[in-house]
């Protein structure tokens, strides 16, 4: 069950890096510095939940496992980013 959680916490992460992405790409100044707070807490608490239940892991399908919902919460991640950016920052221009 932790795994679908460190999963979860992943998908945020990458959304935040790939909104900042799109952030960067489409000039959104007044974004920037608070998505990069978002990203400081994501990293630090993805790093350290991926760390503990590796630590507590003893088999490799337990790792397997977790590897799949971080793949997985990263995918969705930046697909739901960068569709969300598209949809409500870009400007018509772009659309």
């Amino acid at each position: 069950m932790n795994e679908i959680l460190v999963g979860c916490v992943y998908f945020f992460s990458v959304f935040a890096k790939a909104f900042q992405q799109r952030n960067v790409a489409f000039l959104n100044y007044m974004l920037l510095v608070p998505m990069s707070y978002v990203l400081a807490v994501a990293d630090v608490t993805v790093f350290s939940m991926i760390a503990w239940e590796a630590a507590k892991t003893d088999s490799i399908y337990g790792m397997a496992f977790m590897a799949f919902t971080v793949g997985t919460g990263g995918a969705l991640g930046s697909l739901i980013a960068t569709w969300s950016h598209h949809k409500f920052f870009t400007k018509a221009r772009f659309q």
